[in-house]
């Protein structure tokens, strides 16, 4: 416990800084949406204009821009990238950060295992986890509910910020991994921030090249996709079950090598 609320402690003001980020892009992100909609032109009508290898990028086409869930929709890979990168980032520093702050042999000549250790450590990378999110929801919530003019926008932000929890412990447990395994976990960070922007790069180029959407199962930006969850879509029970397997699996490969491994201290 004192592990864990340490952990808590340290990352901090971390995570305020990382929640007054999201709240700012999705205060941005329809203020934008008010501007362009003040203009009097159709939202549809204009973003068709734009190239079309950017409008499969961002997804127009799927959803109806002149909507403030429309909008919301486009703004949530942007709320997505960066609940991805806090979470990949944060599962692999929290275990690292103990060999690259030279404390490592302070903590784990305690009388305390290092299964309790690695346990406490993500439980509190979940907590801060979990407080992202949440932030993110109320702030979608509130700012999106102001734009909405009386559409039913609750039930679309849900899901899609269920969706975003599901990717971020998904990438939190990359990142733990990576740290687990790497001799030199000082560059866990970025190789997980390196992974998580290959699989990205990914699943904007399926978008824009049908012939590779087998690979759709490779990155985890597929899984949770907004035009697919919202206005009743749902999730894929597929990605879902996929998700927990791969969960399963980085957790457990996170304590069997993490316990292994030899500590530079």
């Amino acid at each position: 416990m004192n592990i864990y609320v340490k952990e808590l402690r340290s990352h901090r003001k971390s995570l305020i800084f990382w929640c007054i980020g999201v709240f700012l892009m999705v205060v941005s992100g329809m203020a934008k949406y008010t501007g362009l909609s003040s203009s009097g032109e159709s939202l549809n009508d204009l973003f068709t204009d734009m190239p079309k290898s950017l409008q499969v990028i961002m997804g127009i086409g799927t959803f109806d821009l002149n909507k403030a869930s429309g909008f919301y929709g486009l703004l949530y890979i942007y709320l997505l990238l960066m609940g991805t990168i806090h979470a990949a980032m944060l599962g692999a520093t929290i275990l690292a950060k103990e060999e690259r702050d030279k404390t490592s042999e302070f903590l784990f000549v305690k009388p305390v295992s290092r299964t309790k250790i690695i346990t406490a450590k993500l439980l509190a990378a979940v907590t801060n986890i979990v407080i992202f999110n949440l932030v993110t929801w109320i702030s979608s919530i509130e700012v999106v509910g102001k734009y909405a003019e009386g559409e039913a926008v609750n039930g679309d932000i849900a899901i899609t910020m269920i969706g975003m929890l599901f990717l971020q412990l998904l990438f939190m447990v990359i990142g733990s991994a990576i740290s687990a395994l790497k001799k030199r976990p000082k560059t866990a960070g970025s190789l997980a921030a390196g992974i998580l922007l290959l699989t990205f790069v990914l699943s904007v180029a399926i978008d824009l090249n049908e012939s590779i959407k087998f690979l759709k199962y490779v990155t985890p930006f597929k899984y949770f996709e907004a035009k697919n969850m919202m206005y009743g879509g749902g999730f894929d029970s597929g990605f879902v079950v996929l998700t927990i397997i791969l969960f399963a699996a980085l957790t457990a490969v996170t304590y069997v090598f993490y316990k292994k491994r030899d500590l530079n201290v």
